[in-house]
């Protein structure tokens, strides 16, 4: 069968609409997604602004005597910049509160670390008759509110003799963490393949040495989100410290303020000291764990 010049010059026509039409498609799927991430950009940018907006104004203000702020911009540079409303807060006790806070949160993360990974393995690697009913239990206590129980747990640690005491916190706050904490490591654990506890079972590790050594060391993304995500609960909890303690040498980080609080007037610039000094850990935490927390938080997402 013989190609006739005509039959050569429609092929090669038709070869040049497809790639006409190849390179349209092409170039609309460009545009759009420029347009997409433009939009996401912007997106992003609203939100970085929204976000620093607060921080900036709270460092530029501590920085500020307690009556430049009526004299001032409180988004201008201090002029002059005082320091020494960070000196009377560091003066004044600040780290007291804050290593009080550090001994808390720590002492509640690692209790909570525990019982959530043990509790999540069974619920996510083994098959048992009551699995489902109890997960079910443990999320459904994720929408019980904290402050319903104020009071039952004041009576509570009253009557056991730790109230007023640093003791009194750990309690409510591994408790409150945990239904949210199972939850996100039980999805976490469904993720990783049977095939390695199987192949640890056939070279002789049993339950125990599966959990340690296999399961635990792959959850080390899940465990530190959950401890990103419930130490910032912790370290900013108000309500419970508030109703558990009131010697003021007891006091946490979140009840500080009001030990700098007037009795009269409030000195702005150094409670935005105060404010200032809380929050760097959690960011300076949050910059170094950061990719652990997406990967964390992306469990469970895609199956495979």
């Amino acid at each position: 069968m013989t190609i006739t010049n005509d039959n050569k010059e429609d092929m090669a026509a038709m070869d040049n609409s497809l790639d006409t039409i190849n390179e349209t498609e092409y170039k609309k799927s460009k545009i759009k997604s420029a347009i997409a991430w433009t939009i996401a950009f912007i997106f992003a940018l609203f939100q970085l602004v929204l976000t620093l907006t607060p921080f900036i104004f709270m460092l530029l203000n501590s920085f500020r005597k307690q009556f430049d702020m009526l004299q001032q911009g409180v988004f201008h540079l201090p002029d002059p910049w005082y320091f020494m409303n960070y000196v009377e807060v560091v003066a004044h006790g600040f780290f007291g509160f804050f290593f009080r806070s550090v001994i808390v949160v720590a002492i509640s993360l690692v209790l909570m670390l525990i019982i959530s990974s043990c509790a999540a393995y069974p619920l996510a690697r083994m098959k048992f008759k009551f699995n489902a009913l109890i997960y079910a239990g443990i999320v459904a206590m994720m929408s019980v509110p904290m402050h319903v129980t104020l009071i039952p747990i004041f009576k509570l640690t009253t009557s056991v003799g730790i109230y007023d005491s640093l003791k009194a916190l750990i309690g409510p706050y591994v408790a409150f963490s945990l239904p949210m904490s199972v939850f996100i490591l039980t999805a976490f654990m469904k993720t990783i393949p049977k095939e390695i506890e199987e192949s640890a079972e056939i070279d002789g590790c049993n339950r125990y040495q599966n959990f340690f050594k296999m399961i635990l060391p792959l959850s080390k993304s899940g465990l530190s989100t959950l401890a990103i995500y419930n130490g910032v609960a912790m370290w900013n909890e108000f309500a419970f410290a508030n109703t558990l303690i009131i010697t003021p040498g007891k006091k946490t980080l979140p009840l500080a303020l009001g030990q700098f609080k007037g009795e009269h007037s409030m000195d702005i610039p150094i409670i935005l000291a105060v404010l200032t000094l809380s929050v760097l850990p959690m960011i300076s935490l949050f910059i170094v764990f950061q990719d652990k927390l997406v990967k964390g938080m992306m469990a469970g997402a895609v199956k495979g």
